[in-house]
């Protein structure tokens, strides 16, 4: 099983990203697909989640009306688009899939930073 991310970077308050979590070795189409983030010295916060229906589920206040999920089940594959950025967003962004069926079964990618600095 491999989830790998990628997209991440510096950029300037008010710009954007957009993140990508390129998945293997699962049927991607039978798991939720979220994404994570966790700024130094504060625990990992959930601020995206889509369902395998494609489903999303309300985005926490920090992020909503400037983050989308989205997911490409023929390429399994899940995005994260960041506009607006602020630095408060920066952190390492990791991506985690659930099994639709069994949330304990889930996997973890390594992360990517995103830094929001001018």
């Amino acid at each position: 099983v491999q989830l790998v991310e990628s997209g991440g970077g510096l950029v300037q308050p008010g710009g954007s990203l957009r993140l990508s979590c390129v998945t293997s070795g699962f049927t991607f189409s039978s798991y939720h697909m979220s994404w994570y983030r966790q700024a130094p010295g504060k625990e990992r916060e959930l601020v995206a989640f889509i369902f395998s229906t494609g489903v999303r589920r309300n985005y926490p206040d920090s992020v909503k009306g400037r983050f989308t999920i989205s997911r490409d089940n023929a390429k399994s594959t899940v995005y994260l688009q960041m506009n607006s950025l602020k630095p408060e967003d920066t952190a390492v962004y990791y991506c985690n899939a659930k099994l639709a069926i069994d949330w304990s079964r889930d996997y973890w990618g390594q992360g990517t930073q995103v830094t929001v600095s001018s």
